[in-house]
């Protein structure tokens, strides 16, 4: 009798921890080690040549090495490796910052010959509308909502752009539908709420995973980066850009990066449930008009929830009775929650998007001015409601 010796896949949390260190037995060492090198020895002229060239046109160090910092970091490229992963991808390109991911992302589908016009699916992230509104890396966008992306392809489409859950009032946009809407073109979907603890994108047919790692992915507030999950094509499409333009993660932020991941699981679940708790008080607050989060009414009406997206996650905004004033007010002043722009820290932030994030909008597609946005931490559920109670009056 022959015994079955598959191996189950691991499970998120496993794969979280274990991620980007494959190398590790190797070296001999157990934690992932920090390469800080802005430059490396080389073996002689040709073999450095070739690994130039390798990954300055898309590639990995070759017989090389990594020759130079702007090209490829082994500190880096272990997150890229785990990132892969957890989001299901072949490769995975790090990043400066996720507005350099975003903006690579762009040069690379508009350098792939199909044409220079973006269709972008509002809601989007404040800078990643601004960006495409300003015509600034050479592209033309037409901006839609989720039912009218087949209506707003052209010819000379070269990508489409989403973001689901939705930044700041959280809709869920159907990725399936939006990738069978846009035929041949790639979609890239930002992950950034979500993470691929409650999502992955790839995995609907997303060609481009966008974070900004800055968010979860880090997880403290202490580490700015971004990242694109991609299939190994894109990845040689994407790497060139970076390195002609050098927007190469910093390795001290790669590093902080990775060590973020094993604990991503658990940050997202407990924030999750605090959020939950705190959407379904703030519903019965006389002081809310209108609650954003996935579970409440209204908040997920096509059924995304436990079919696309695993959990609603940790982010929810209010629209308040008061408007700006009532922003002002619940924004200015609180005890556990900081009056700051960000998220997905293990700390509690309250920001009004009009006034920041949003604030270069369009003002047709900005948040309403009594929108506050909120991002949950890790604090007791009593202590963040009391200081929302005391905000809201």
């Amino acid at each position: 009798m022959l015994l079955d010796t598959a191996v189950a896949p691991a499970s998120l949390d496993t794969v979280a921890v274990h991620a980007g260190r494959a190398d590790l037995t190797t070296l001999g060492v157990h934690a992932p080690p920090l390469d800080l090198s802005s430059t490396n020895p080389l073996p002689d002229i040709e073999a450095g040549g070739e690994s130039y060239e390798s990954m300055a046109t898309g590639g990995h160090p070759t017989d090389g090495g990594p020759v130079y910092a702007r090209l490829w970091n082994p500190t880096v490229a272990r997150f890229e490796s785990a990132l892969a992963e957890l989001e299901g991808t072949d490769e995975a390109v790090a990043f400066a910052s996720g507005m350099a991911a975003f903006s690579a992302a762009v040069t690379a589908a508009a350098n792939r010959g199909a044409g220079r016009h973006i269709v972008a699916v509002r809601p989007l992230y404040g800078g990643t509308d601004h960006l495409l509104a300003s015509g600034m890396l050479g592209v033309e966008t037409t901006f839609c909502s989720p039912h009218e992306v087949a209506a707003s392809l052209r010819p000379d489409t070269c990508l489409v752009v989403m973001e689901t859950p939705a930044n700041p009032t959280l809709e869920l946009v159907d990725i399936a539908a939006v990738v069978d809407a846009a035929g041949e073109r790639p979609v890239l979907v930002d992950n950034t709420f979500a993470t691929p603890v409650l999502q992955n994108p790839a995995a609907l047919g997303a060609a481009l995973v966008l974070h900004s790692a800055t968010k979860y992915l880090g997880g403290h507030g202490d580490v700015v980066g971004g990242a694109l999950a991609v299939s190994a094509e894109w990845a040689t499409a994407i790497r060139p850009v970076r390195a002609i333009t050098g927007g190469i993660l910093h390795p001290m932020a790669a590093y902080l990066l990775h060590r973020g991941l094993p604990t991503l699981p658990l940050r997202v679940r407990a924030q999750q449930a605090t959020t939950a708790q705190l959407a379904a008080r703030l519903v019965e607050h006389p002081a809310v008009a209108r609650v954003f989060y996935p579970t409440v009414d209204g908040g997920d009406p096509q059924g995304l929830l436990g079919r696309q997206l695993r959990g609603p996650g940790a982010m929810l905004s209010v629209d308040l009775v008061g408007g700006y004033a009532a922003a002002q007010k619940l924004t200015s002043g609180r005890r556990w929650f900081t009056h700051a722009v960000s998220l997905g820290g293990v700390d509690s932030l309250i920001q009004h998007p009009a006034s920041l994030t949003h604030r270069p909008v369009a003002p047709e597609s900005r948040p309403g001015a009594g929108i506050v946005r909120l991002s949950v931490g890790l604090e007791g559920i009593d202590d963040l409601w009391e200081d929302l109670e005391i905000g809201l009056g």
